[in-house]
């Protein structure tokens, strides 16, 4: 059951530090594009389909997020740790990963889409085909 009063009333960092201070987690289809969030503590939340182009989340602990089908377009993931986040169908073009802890992320290869160049090598993701072909 979607949390009605939660995910609706988020529209700036502050209301979101607070919904996620007082417990929630739910933050499906949030926009929060071009905010500054950098060294925010939101490890284990769901950002699905939530939009955070363009916005500062460098530093930030986002470990076991939720980005399934998020926009994060242009967004500085700078130092960030995304260790086992979940990636599936994010935008990431153009998104700044430099020194991003990427390890046992979750991704697409056909929906996740990384910024220009981007080398998945040494980043220690997994495909989503993977994970399924050894449940399988």
């Amino acid at each position: 059951m979607a949390d009605h009063n939660g995910t609706h009333t988020v529209h700036t960092p502050d209301s979101l530090f607070q919904a996620y201070g007082s417990g929630k987690r739910n933050f499906s289809g949030v926009n929060l594009a071009n905010e500054k969030l950098d060294s925010a503590d939101l490890k284990g939340a769901d950002f699905s389909y939530a939009d955070f182009s363009d916005s500062d989340l460098s530093g930030a602990n986002l470990r076991g997020v939720d980005f399934s089908y998020a926009v994060l377009q242009g967004t500085n993931l700078a130092d960030a740790d995304l260790q086992g986040t979940i990636l599936i169908g994010a935008d990431l073009r153009e998104a700044v990963l430099t020194k991003a802890n990427l390890r046992n992320a979750v991704y697409d290869p056909q929906e996740t889409k990384f910024p220009q160049g981007f080398d998945l090598a040494g980043t220690e993701m997994r495909s989503d085909h993977a994970v399924e072909s050894q449940t399988s």
